[in-house]
């Protein structure tokens, strides 16, 4: 499988601010990529130097083969680019909009025509070709702007968190609309911070902080590499939370988690010999559970592993031990 974009030593530098830290990442062709990071860890700037709307200070980028250093017009020729909000004109039809951006990628009236009628298809919004845009639903919008970004054929799609404001079920659409182009053979980086969007859509997840990759892989392999099983409690009162946070915390010597909208108690183990421990402690106690199981970590549990703090908050002063799965190249 060749590789869509790699990127060597890679460095941004604003006065004393490293956005991008010497970062080493390949994605490759014929899937979703998914890059994830907490707020300023460098995701939005290494999509910018992938679309060349900024010039890395140092190191090398290559985007489907072109240096796109050297040669920045021939990458914007193969790129599309969709950011956190709707840009679409919300005067015009849906057909119009994309039409438009037909033309202004130097397609004739008929083929800006042909273009934007497939594009409608592929997303579902044909029946809604003539409608205002301004009558659109968030996530139709979102989804004619995503169309927007796919009139010019691109071999490369860049999202940078686009289902940011979405609706569950208008995030669902888009995530359908995603996987039909990928399987229609568009690679694509996506930045999210919805750790679930990553799991659900990406075959590769790379994980940056402070502007380096430190880890990359499947979503199972970093799942394998956080290195602990998780036990999860739901005591039936909630009165009895405190205790089962502390016989959860002894049992696994760990950090213990408390997700105060379920009541939930989340701590990592090395395996079923502590949820054992756990359950005799538990009753021992007179501790009554409503749900007690273990199970693989989730992404988002892997990340706040790997970085020390959750995807959504920002990052750190002080970053975290930095550790690369043997997935990444």
């Amino acid at each position: 499988m060749t590789d869509i974009i790699e990127a060597r030593g890679l460095t941004k530098h604003y006065g004393a601010t490293h956005a991008l830290d010497g970062l080493d990442l390949t994605a490759r062709s014929g899937q979703l990529t998914a890059l994830l990071g907490p707020n300023g860890a460098g995701k939005t700037t290494f999509v910018s130097a992938v679309a060349t709307l900024l010039r890395p200070t140092a190191g090398t980028l290559r985007v489907a083969g072109i240096d796109a250093i050297a040669e920045p017009h021939l990458v914007r020729q193969v790129i599309g680019l969709a950011g956190q909000y709707a840009s679409v004109e919300p005067a015009m039809s849906g057909r119009e909009n994309l039409v438009m951006v037909g033309r202004l990628f130097g397609l004739d009236a008929a083929e800006a025509r042909r273009a934007a009628d497939a594009v409608l298809e592929t997303l579902h919004l044909t029946d809604a070709r003539d409608r205002l845009v301004r009558e659109y639903s968030g996530g139709m919008r979102r989804r004619l702007d995503l169309g927007a970004s796919l009139v010019g054929r691109p071999k490369l799609l860049l999202l940078d968190e686009p289902t940011t404001g979405l609706d569950p079920g208008s995030r669902l659409d888009l995530w359908e609309a995603i996987r039909a182009l990928v399987a229609d053979g568009t690679d694509v980086l996506m930045t999210t911070q919805y750790l679930e969007e990553a799991d659900q859509l990406a075959r590769d997840v790379v994980i940056i902080d402070h502007g380096k990759v430190i880890a990359a892989g499947s979503p199972d392999q970093l799942k394998a590499e956080a290195g602990r099983d998780v036990i999860e409690v739901r005591p039936r009162s909630a009165a009895d939370t405190e205790v089962v946070e502390r016989i959860l915390g002894e049992v696994a010597g760990a950090e213990v988690r408390r997700d105060p909208l379920t009541n939930t108690v989340v701590a990592g183990v090395d395996g079923s010999r502590q949820l054992a421990e756990t359950v005799r402690r538990l009753d021992d106690a007179g501790v009554h559970v409503d749900d007690i199981a273990l199970r693989r970590p989730t992404l988002d549990e892997v990340f706040l592993i790997l970085t020390g703090h959750r995807a959504a908050d920002p990052a750190p002063s002080a970053p975290p031990t930095r550790r690369t799965s043997g997935g990444h190249r």
